[in-house]
């Protein structure tokens, strides 16, 4: 079924841009760990307050009991219970499928995933791309290049590394919102000019090696290769949200495993 998608009914022409200068943009942000505490006041301290201390102090002994039972006697590692608390905080639902026979999986948005962060909580409509079995979901910080607007990160520490940017039209311009296409915000080498800095962090005057223009189900993807530094970048818009799918390696990743890296950017599409 994932051949058939992104193969069925596409064509692709190139060409080479002129490249005109953009600024960039960084958001950083930081995150404070607070801890909770009883305080007395007034040299007073509540006893049903302590009571509900001593009976979480007793809850939580127990499940640091279950958990060490479950490692010694079940068979669960350690990382492995890492890996299930993590699936479970906000926006990491997992969404990758088995492996195929070729050792690819296809990761696929889940809908029960929030709007992402900074973007709104508006509905996103899901998105999906294949990458080797070894690659993982990483967590992602709003201080990264891409910002707030960063819904996604990949990384394989063998072959190297995906984001998706999700950005809101209303950026851009304000009569697509719900209604967007690629082409409405622009030809090829504008977008390029406008938004790849958000991905590589400078601005990508002669450094947009090709242009792909691909039309897949009825919508359009530009495809672009970079370098330096060297990267892939994926660009559509569906509903009232720009997607920006960014495939990047180092210079020794880029030269090994180019042929999987073209591959899992070629395979992004909005569903």
């Amino acid at each position: 079924m994932r051949t058939a998608l992104l193969t069925s009914g596409s064509f692709c022409w190139t060409y080479q841009p002129q490249a005109v200068p953009s600024q960039s943009l960084v958001v950083q942000s930081s995150l404070e760990h607070g801890t909770c505490r009883t305080k007395a006041e007034n040299g007073l301290v509540d006893e049903e307050a302590e009571n509900f201390s001593g009976i979480l102090k007793r809850r939580s002994v127990l499940s640091a009991g279950v958990s060490l039972f479950s490692s010694a006697v079940l068979g669960f590692p350690r990382e492995g219970l890492a890996v299930v608390k993590q699936g479970l905080l906000a926006g990491r639902i997992p969404g990758l499928s088995e492996p195929d026979e070729q050792g690819w999986r296809t990761y696929r948005r889940p809908d029960e995933k929030s709007g992402g962060h900074g973007v709104g909580w508006s509905p996103i409509i899901p998105y999906l791309f294949s990458v080797p079995q070894d690659w993982e979901e990483v967590p992602v910080s709003i201080a990264d290049l891409g910002g707030t607007e960063i819904d996604l990160r990949f990384g394989s520490s063998k072959e190297g590394r995906l984001s998706v940017i999700v950005a809101p039209v209303l950026r851009f311009a304000d009569n697509l919102d719900g209604d967007a296409t690629i082409e409405k915000i622009g030809r090829p080498e504008t977008v390029i000019n406008a938004f790849g800095p958000e991905v590589i962090g400078e601005n990508v005057e002669g450094k947009v090696m090709s242009i792909n223009v691909v039309q897949d189900s009825g919508r359009t993807y530009y495809q672009y290769e970079l370098e330096p530094p060297h990267v892939l970048i994926t660009a559509t818009a569906a509903g009232n949200r720009l997607y920006l799918f960014n495939v990047t390696g180092s210079g020794l990743q880029w030269k090994r495993h180019y042929k999987d890296l073209k591959k899992i950017a070629d395979s992004f599409r909005v569903v």
